[in-house]
């Protein structure tokens, strides 16, 4: 399996849904930095589960043990390597999955990638769960940042038929943090509903986010294949659900003509160049130009409902499948997070590959 990304920063996930622990080694990370940890663990509690009406009952405290990477309270320059415990694991949710894999998830691709050898119980390897550790990771990337000047903030664009408003593409304002995490409250009202509803149903619903970073100076990415689209795209497909992502106007540019889909220049009241609108995301030509940097991602339905759904046996023949254990009828509003670690991570290995930072 490829469970690592970044090229002067790289960060390795590890683990398996319901194996004693899961993690995360970061090595190329800055030394120095003394990250304030209680920030952390309340980064890592928007994405955490049990949390909320609208995510999984099952219960994670998801408090890193940290083993090492640091001396005194600050990076050491050692790789940083954290381990966060699963304590509330229910195996016996899974046993009727061993012979019937689930639609819509990996358990069909890892039998006949792995065998008998694939681990089924939870999704393994590829669970959702591994997005704790990405988090660990990515909130520490964060924290660097934003001392450099750098912030990174999401909202979710959409649930289901529901859309919250949109970032200004020029100067993106950042929403408070809340179990739904919107511009425009009415909106998360509506799509607190649309959950609601699919999970009286017992089914599920999928969703958008946005995301936006500021602060970012001319010149990240590499063309052609390590520039900033390509980067993020690498470490957004890597998070389970995720099934597309757009930057800027993304596919709406296809409907424009190029009178309206270009961003004018011009130099502003520091003699910088900007641009008067942002189409292009904040990245052309794979290299960012100082613009605020927005993108979008899809995330699909949860697979685990609870209505009956017709699948297969590995050994043959038919079956009909109902699904039991804990799941989130949205795994939009948990994503949230996850988006703006991974957006972090890829971000902080241009830097660094780069050497732009103060």
């Amino acid at each position: 399996m490829s469970s690592l990304f970044g090229t002067a920063l790289r960060v390795t996930i590890f683990g398996q849904s319901h194996a004693p622990a899961i993690g995360m080694c970061m090595d190329g990370f800055p030394a120095g930095f003394a990250p304030d940890f209680d920030a952390l663990n309340a980064f890592l509690a928007r994405r955490a589960p049990g949390k909320s009406l609208y995510a999984t009952a099952r219960s994670e405290k998801d408090l890193p043990e940290f083993l090492c990477g640091f001396s005194g309270g600050k990076t050491c320059g050692a790789p940083i390597t954290a381990i966060l415990r699963n304590t509330d694991v229910r195996e016996n949710d899974y046993v009727n999955l061993n012979d019937v894999p689930r639609p819509s998830h990996a358990d069909w691709t890892a039998y006949e990638k792995y065998g008998e050898s694939a681990d089924r119980s939870g999704g393994g390897h590829f669970s959702g769960r591994l997005t704790a550790p990405l988090c660990v990771a990515g909130g520490l990337c964060l924290q660097w940042l934003n001392v450099q000047g750098i912030s990174v903030g999401a909202h979710i664009q959409s649930i289901g038929g529901v859309s919250d408003a949109s970032f200004d593409p020029l100067a993106p304002v950042f929403p408070h943090v809340a179990p739904l995490t919107v511009l425009d409250s009415a909106a998360g009202e509506r799509m607190a509903a649309e959950i609601e509803n699919a999970k009286a149903d017992g089914d599920s619903v999928g969703g958008s986010i946005e995301c936006a970073v500021t602060g970012l100076p001319v010149g990240l990415g590499e063309p052609m294949f390590d520039g900033m689209e390509s980067r993020l795209a690498k470490i957004l497909f890597g998070i389970p659900a995720v099934k597309g992502v757009e930057f800027g106007s993304g596919f709406a540019c296809a409907a424009m003509r190029g009178s309206e889909h270009n961003d004018a220049f011009y130099y502003d009241e520091d003699g910088a160049v900007r641009t008067r609108t942002n189409h292009a995301g904040g990245i052309l030509g794979g290299i960012t130009t100082a613009m605020p940097l927005i993108f979008r991602v899809a995330v699909k339905p949860t697979p685990s409902i609870a209505k009956p759904q017709e699948s297969v046996h590995f050994s043959g023949g038919g079956a009909s499948l109902t699904i039991n254990g804990r799941h989130d009828p949205c795994i939009v509003p948990r994503a949230v997070p996850v988006v703006e670690a991974a957006a972090a991570i890829a971000v902080l290995d241009a830097l660094l590959e780069a050497k732009k930072w103060n």
